[in-house]
């Protein structure tokens, strides 16, 4: 081979390489969101030995998608009932196969943007109440009392908020609802300021305070479940990512997302350190 053909060859395989692009790995900017995106990024490193770039704690969930969209991120965690309504801005659908089918569909249609399996919980909104109310679901609420309500700022405002849900159980209310941050919901329910609090199925409080989750036996919450959206190009350029990825579908219950929600919210301890551990636990 002359110098020349050399030359050309050793520009040609830098170039290559130089193109070569790890995976970024993104999140939105809340605890569960930023564990999710480690998670995601530690188990590609660890079975695909890939690098990934993490982009964690982004910010909402369109600056996410276009985040995505644009090919500054390759993946991403993102709930079916948050794509429904907020990005495709469709009317809230409560069957959960049918909101999966739909966002699968579209995001693939307008984006070629796959979504994988669900990892296996749904974030949607939980009503709670202290252990010792003395009932376990919605419709047994409705008929023992009016309870005394603490919510957040939008949940008066939301098409799958308090109107509907008033309405779909006939729940009877003591005074004006308490609306207050998300983040002091639970120490008003402790406190005994409300009796009944409007958060979310996946808090990790849940799984360390004495509290019950009411069941929707009526179903009127639509699902939020929970799955990795992937650059369909990031698909191609590792063939062997999708199998990756969906290694850790369904594992990852609400039960399971509450206590590791709880270990970095409650306990105070790195996102990465929980991620690890999870990683080790599942072998």
């Amino acid at each position: 081979m002359d110098r020349k053909t050399f030359i050309a060859g050793l520009s040609l395989f830098v170039a290559s390489c130089g193109s070569r692009k790890s995976l970024v790995a993104g999140s939105k900017n809340f605890t569960e969101q930023v564990l999710l995106g480690e998670i995601l990024a530690r188990h590609i490193e660890r079975r695909m030995g890939v690098a990934v770039d993490r982009k964690l704690n982004l910010g909402g969930t369109m600056l996410a998608h276009e985040a995505l969209i644009k090919g500054s991120l390759d993946l991403y965690p993102e709930y079916t009932g948050t794509a429904l309504t907020e990005v495709l801005t469709r009317p809230v659908l409560r069957d959960a196969q049918a909101v999966f089918d739909t966002v699968r569909d579209e995001y693939q249609r307008r984006w070629q943007l796959d979504w994988l399996s669900p990892l296996g919980f749904n974030n949607t909104f939980a009503m709670i109440v202290r252990g010792d109310a003395g009932v376990s679901t919605l419709s047994a609420a409705a008929k023992a009392r009016a309870w005394r309500l603490g919510m957040g700022y939008e949940f008066a405002q939301r098409p799958d908020g308090l109107d509907g849900l008033l309405k779909t159980y006939g729940l009877r209310l003591s005074g004006e609802p308490a609306t207050m941050d998300l983040g002091l919901l639970y120490s008003a329910l402790e406190n005994r300021q409300v009796d009944l609090i409007a958060a979310n199925s996946t808090d990790g409080l849940i799984s360390a305070l004495p509290v019950a989750v009411l069941d929707d036996d009526r179903h009127y919450f639509p699902p939020y479940q929970c799955s990795v959206v992937v650059r369909e190009a990031a698909l191609n350029r590792y063939p062997n990512l999708r199998a990756v990825l969906e290694q850790l579908s369904g594992k990852l219950p609400d039960a399971t997302m509450r206590r590791l929600n709880y270990e970095v919210d409650g306990k105070h301890r790195p996102a990465e350190q929980v991620a690890e551990e999870f990683l080790r636990g599942l072998g």
